[in-house]
């Protein structure tokens, strides 16, 4: 397996075990007396924005960057560089994000402002993921872990889209032209093949601003950056390797933690069994618990049955079925998410949203975890097709 690949999963397997120690955390402050502060902090403002904005639309931004690097060097030399490594774990993040949203949609079909949730359940947090699935060690095959990789980077670009074309409003045509013009002169310089990362991202800053007042969410202008920094520079060296490994200890150890931290504080005051079981949290949670493993696995099985993919060298169907399920840990994505489809606190849907992606992340997680143990070779397995990564 190339030293990159190494790294990310080392790296987003030790970042998902803090992941979860941050929204534990910040659910035990949020049902303590502290929670008065907490929710204090983070509704205070500095320069213009409140600290909850901040980590929302800035540090998330810093995050997408790093998912926009990531997935244009999958696609330049990695996993989804040809058809053939490609097709499989596309078709399948594809059946991932329809047939949750697809769920949520028959729970919540008779409610107009709930619906805006739909894509929810959509998502997949490849922190957690990785995480839970490095428990199992080397029992784990590369091309499983590749499978997931691949399939939590196409589920990522999926999220962007919809983020795109579904959760922006009120554009204004100044800031967008700002907004264009920021990422003309990113892709020429990327023409122009400049190697100083700097400039990428003094320039991303200007984007990153006037994407902020443009109505489009922010984030997206990390994204935009991540594609735009060259694979190759000038001197031969790689701008984008180097970027990617400077920023994936600063997102895993510390931007996600705190989005964890900022968005998993949920008090339950109020909260009983009954209210749990109504549309909103019961479509968010089966759309990841069930939806997610049932798209993902039913295209899987339809792509190879019909001859438009094959499974990779060493993996069962049945590893397959437990990797899906283990794609229903929606966590930070999915707050993320919910974060933008529902801002008027008056609905009281974010609450109960965010109840059902940690109801339908925590089962998912656990059920996960049990499936692939149990499909798994007690023992390490044999040296697996690492020449998979090796492009």
């Amino acid at each position: 397996m190339s030293d990159v690949i190494k790294d990310f999963f080392k790296m987003e397997s030790a970042g998902g075990i803090l992941l979860v120690i941050a929204a534990a955390i910040a659910m035990v402050i949020a049902n303590s007396p502290l929670y008065g502060t907490y929710d204090a902090v983070l509704h205070s403002y500095v320069a213009g924005m409140s600290v909850s904005h901040w980590i929302n639309d800035g540090l998330m931004a810093v995050f997408f960057l790093l998912i926009g690097l990531e997935v244009k060097r999958e696609l330049m030399e990695g996993a989804l560089k040809t058809r053939e490594t490609a097709i499989f774990p596309a078709i399948a993040a594809v059946g991932g994000m329809v047939a949750p949203a697809l769920v949520y949609v028959l729970f919540n079909m008779g409610d107009a402002a709930a619906l805006n949730g739909w894509a929810i359940p959509a998502a997949t947090d490849i922190a957690f993921a990785l995480g839970i699935m490095a428990l199992l060690g080397k029992r784990v095959p590369v091309s499983l872990k590749v499978f997931l990789l691949a399939l939590a980077i196409i589920d990522d670009l999926g999220v962007i889209v919809i983020i795109a074309l579904f959760y922006s409003s009120d554009l204004s045509a100044m800031a967008l032209a700002v907004g264009f013009a920021m990422t003309a002169l990113l892709f020429w310089m990327h023409h122009k093949r400049v190697s100083q990362t700097r400039w990428y991202l003094l320039v991303g800053a200007v984007l990153w601003f006037a994407v902020l007042k443009s109505g489009v969410h922010a984030t997206l202008a990390g994204v935009v950056l991540g594609f735009a920094i060259p694979l190759k520079g000038q001197d031969g060296k790689s701008p984008l390797k180097k970027l990617e490994h400077a920023l994936h200890p600063y997102v895993a150890f510390l931007i996600l933690p705190i989005f964890a931290f900022a968005n998993a504080g949920i008090s339950l005051e109020g909260v009983s069994l009954s209210s749990l079981a109504t549309p909103l949290p019961m479509g968010i949670a089966l759309g990841l618990l069930v939806g997610k493993p049932l798209g993902i696995f039913t295209f899987s099985f339809a792509a190879v049955k019909l001859g438009w993919a094959k499974l990779p060298t060493g993996v069962r169907f049945n590893h397959i079925f437990a990797v899906s399920v283990l794609c229903g840990i929606g966590f930070t994505m999915s707050i993320f998410i919910s974060s933008l489809a529902f801002t008027d606190p008056s609905l009281g849907f974010d609450t109960f949203s965010r109840l059902g992606i940690l109801m339908g992340s925590t089962l998912s997680a656990l059920l996960g975890y049990t499936l692939l143990s149990k499909s798994l070779p007690k023992v390490a397995a044999d040296a697996d097709v690492e020449q998979v990564t090796n492009n």
